[in-house]
């Protein structure tokens, strides 16, 4: 992470949002006022071939709350599954999201179930937002029998995560060629990272996206980090990831409302003329993933300064105490209750029993054979096999 990065961060932070109502001064109750609430985020958008977003966001108190709330309890959930790798419960692949929750908090408040999305393989949160539970997050993780397949690949129907780098983009193409036929109004957003932003792939996909007019929002997690490597040190393209195609529109922008608003000014628009680029600016707590430690290219005085300045968390917490909309108490009293949910998730999966080995088989052969057993009856035979081999 850079240190120019940090200044720029230090600086979007100031005042990054004051109120439009004098209104909101006064004490709400912080679980069901839902009293419609405008505030200006005075981050400025950053547009390409198209006029920027109006700065003008609408929401709530309840709206806030359950920001806040949901951001908390996507955190605490990877600061778990991080102690979970650590103490060798989940085992594998696991790349944690800490520091961009706003990305699916913020997406999910845009748009419907009906919306597709397709994410890269730090994908948990995303999970979570789209309905998943939380016994099922760690089920997945942990691998017991409740879960599916792994940290790689959460999936359900509307939303999956994929686990090569890139990928999103042209498997999005498909997803949002059917929507088009289907005139159903909904939309596919493909996210991929800045890392990925440079590989062939996404240009060719990009050229199929505006030259059929699809109705996809390609977004750009830009975390400040490739695998094993600062942005800035990578010096990957001279272009930034909302620009890099002259024929399709971008925005670039930060922070948990900028989110809900670029996604749904996206969707109206890709709905109507075609796809547009959204590059969400963010900062990564962690290494790449947890054979990572990212402490080559990740200081503790970078991360100590984005964490004070740029958490979305913190500018969460911020907003709600100068508004009034619930104490510090109350604030506290909702990471409890999450700290809890949390543990009480992990309890549950971990009580679920591990799958038995023929299970791998599962799903792979058709079930149209005749042989219910099949998966099965292949796996004894491997055994069998290997034993006479070894």
């Amino acid at each position: 992470m850079a240190l120019s990065h940090l200044a720029a961060s230090s600086s979007r932070s100031t005042n990054f949002l004051k109120p439009l109502s004098s209104a909101l001064f006064l004490r709400r109750p912080i679980s069901s006022d839902v009293t419609p609430l405008t505030i200006e985020t005075s981050v400025p958008f950053t547009s390409h071939q198209r006029g920027p977003p109006s700065s003008s966001v609408k929401s709530s108190p309840k709206g806030l709350l359950d920001f806040f709330r949901e951001m908390t309890l996507m955190r605490r959930m990877e600061i778990a599954a991080d102690s979970l790798y650590k103490d060798k419960v989940i085992r594998g692949f696991c790349h944690l999201f800490n520091g961009q929750e706003a990305v699916a908090v913020g997406m999910k408040a845009a748009i419907t179930n009906k919306d597709c999305i397709i994410t890269d393989y730090r994908d948990h949160c995303t999970f979570f937002s789209r309905g998943g539970t939380l016994p099922e997050v760690f089920a997945e993780m942990i691998k017991s029998k409740d879960g599916e397949v792994g940290s790689l690949h959460f999936y359900k129907k509307d939303s999956s995560g994929h686990g090569i780098v890139g990928a999103q983009v042209p498997l999005g193409c498909g997803l949002a060629l059917a929507q088009k036929y289907s005139r159903d109004e909904s939309v596919t957003f493909a996210l991929y990272g800045d890392g990925a932003a440079n590989q062939v792939k996404l240009f060719e996909a990009l050229d199929i996206y505006s030259h059929w007019k699809l109705p996809a929002i390609l977004v750009c997690e830009n975390n400040q980090n490739g695998k094993a490597i600062a942005e800035w040190r990578a010096e990957q393209s001279s272009s930034p990831c909302y620009s890099r195609e002259d024929f399709v529109p971008g925005v670039k922008f930060y922070n948990v409302l900028a989110v809900k608003q670029a996604c749904k000014v996206a969707k109206e628009r890709a709905l109507k003329n075609g796809p547009i680029i959204l590059e969400i600016d963010m900062d990564r707590y962690h290494g790449h993933s947890m054979f990572d430690p990212g402490s080559t290219y990740l200081t503790r005085d970078e991360i100590s300064g984005v964490r004070q300045e740029c958490d979305p968390i913190e500018r969460s917490r911020k907003l709600i105490l100068s508004h009034g909309l619930a104490t510090e108490k109350e604030l506290k009293d909702i990471e409890k209750e999450v700290r809890k949910e949390v543990d009480d998730a992990i309890a549950q999966a971990k009580e679920s029993s591990m799958p038995e080995p023929f299970e791998l088989f599962t799903n792979v052969y058709p079930k149209d054979l005749g042989v219910e057993s099949f998966g099965k009856d292949i796996f004894y035979e491997m055994r069998y096999r290997m034993s006479i081999c070894f």
